[in-house]
């Protein structure tokens, strides 16, 4: 599973966690600093736990002859939530509902029904909730839970059984997303039916521009950066379009990544099929560049990458990082030129052997210092078992684990706070200093300092 992160300056909207991990960036950052130790001020447990659309992995990548694969296609598997300074958010696929919940108590404040799986959180923009549905439509509520209006993103009004539930042709599996008014939503999950990439007018749903292409599932949350438009395609690679007109721009999977993390802690990375491979996007500007991590989160802040891989959290010096590896790059190349050079020279039985060998020996050692370097990157490294979610917040790291959720100071890695939950972490965010934590038993923790 390719995760998509993109790095962009982040705040955090007077505390409140308006969307999916944060940001349109998809961030799972967060300048508010808790004061630990936290204890649970409330818990939330709907009726019915999530129903997932996918509910695990492909049973094996027989071409590429690997087994025991990830689950690529965890979005629906918890009740996300997004949070203002009143009320708690969250849409259902169980029930197809939008839920409100009151932030003070976690008790119910309001629901909306719509017409089908309500598969990802809403996002909070101006004041206002914008949701997409299994029905085919994106949605526009008050944060009263009046709806504003509703918008079929789909072409037409056509119902199939899709994931054991009467659904849109169309559905929307990718969220919705508002940045400078407007606003961006992917309906469609079979190629062959064409698959719709959509800006519209938040005020009223009319369309900007409307992409469509057929080769491309969309499932997974979409996010941006400051000219792009990146759309998860399930357990596919995402594409890329441009934000002012909806143009193809990219298929990253045949993009080469300007940054590559490779064997950066000596260890021989594992199959991605079998881990998920991470991929950060970060830069402002015409250009995003890219950085990929075999594991299962990265948090990209204050020049640091902090990465999630099984068993382990660490954080390595970015900056420091990206000029060691060009260095490296370069070094290894001119190494390599180097052995072509000698190995003529030697056919030619030519006096420039010697010279050329010392250079070849020289080069060799400069690669050696450049790799302790690069080794050197990792500025600290702590054993973790909570493999499903992370997020940061001010320098704390938040880690979602099975049945616990657990805090490691982001200054050194050591553990120093943890409280049980009702089943698997797969969901974090932080709002008005308080600590949310969604389960795949549909239970929503609320945390707050003592």
């Amino acid at each position: 599973m390719r995760i998509l992160l993109i790095f962009i300056a982040v705040c955090t909207h007077a505390a409140d966690w308006p969307t999916y991990r944060g940001d349109d960036a998809r961030s799972g950052v967060s300048l508010e600093q808790l004061n630990l130790p936290l204890e649970q001020s409330w818990i939330h447990q709907p009726l019915h736990a999530p129903r997932p659309a996918w509910r695990g992995p492909a049973k094996a990548d027989l071409y590429n002859k690997q087994f025991n694969l990830k689950n690529r296609q965890l979005f629906d598997h918890a009740f996300h939530v997004i949070a203002d300074g009143q009320s708690v958010y969250f849409g259902s696929s169980a029930d197809d509902q939008v839920h409100c919940l009151d932030f003070n108590s976690g008790k119910k404040r309001w629901s909306y029904f719509t017409e089908g799986p309500v598969r990802f959180a809403p996002t909070l923009y101006e004041g206002r909730l914008f949701v997409g549905s299994d029905d085919g439509y994106a949605y526009c509520l008050s944060t009263e839970g009046k709806l504003i209006w509703k918008k079929m993103l789909s072409p037409r009004e056509y119902r199939i059984v899709g994931n054991n539930r009467m659904i849109s042709a169309w559905p929307l599996r990718t969220g919705i997303l508002v940045r400078d008014g407007v606003a961006y939503a992917g309906a469609g999950m079979f190629p062959k039916e064409g698959m719709h990439i959509v800006a519209f007018d938040p005020k009223n749903g009319t369309d900007r521009w409307r992409t469509i292409q057929n080769s491309w599932p969309f499932q997974g949350y979409l996010l941006l950066s400051e000219n792009r438009v990146y759309v998860p395609t399930g357990r596919s690679n995402p594409i890329v379009y441009n934000r002012n007109n909806g143009k193809f721009f990219r298929d990253l999977s045949k993009t080469n990544d300007a940054f590559t993390l490779i064997k950066w802690n000596g260890k021989p990375l594992p199959n991605p099929r079998q881990n998920s491979r991470v991929l950060g996007v970060f830069g402002e500007g015409n250009g995003d560049s890219f950085a990929t991590f075999t594991g299962n989160h990265m948090i990209v802040a204050d020049g640091k990458s902090y990465l999630q891989a099984n068993g382990e959290l660490s954080v390595l010096d970015r900056m420091r990082y990206i000029k060691l590896e060009r260095d490296y790059k370069a070094q290894a190349a001119k190494r390599e030129q180097l052995g072509k050079t000698l190995a003529q020279l030697r056919k030619q039985k030519s006096p420039e052997v010697p010279k050329v060998q010392q250079q070849l020996i020289a080069s060799g050692q400069a690669l050696g210092e450049i790799q302790k370097g690069i080794d050197n990157c990792v500025l600290w490294k702590t054993p973790c078992n909570q493999s499903y979610a992370m997020i940061l917040a001010g320098n704390m790291l938040f880690a979602g684990g099975n049945s616990e959720i657990v805090a490691y100071s982001a200054n050194d890695g050591n553990r120093v706070w943890s409280a049980p939950v009702n089943g698997r972490a797969l969901g974090i965010a932080v709002a008005h200093g308080r600590l949310l934590v969604s389960t795949d038993k549909g239970t929503i923790h609320c945390f707050e300092s003592k």
